[in-house]
């Protein structure tokens, strides 16, 4: 697993603001894909929406 390059795209996702992350949060957990993550493994796709989500969690974001 590349954690550096998942860092480095929820970095990039978050500067999109929370409407974006929501987005993609929905988008990976539905099985899609966006364009960053689109190199990204099934175990890394994972890793991301769950660092997605805790980020989110400041923000009060439910499921």
């Amino acid at each position: 697993m590349n954690h550096q390059k998942i860092s480095q795209l929820v970095e990039v996702v978050c500067n999109m603001g929370c409407s974006t992350v929501k987005a993609i949060i929905l988008t990976l957990e539905s099985g899609h894909t966006f364009d960053g993550a689109k190199d990204l493994n099934a175990a890394e796709k994972k890793r991301l929406i769950k660092e997605l989500k805790a980020i989110m969690s400041v923000y009060d974001y439910r499921d």
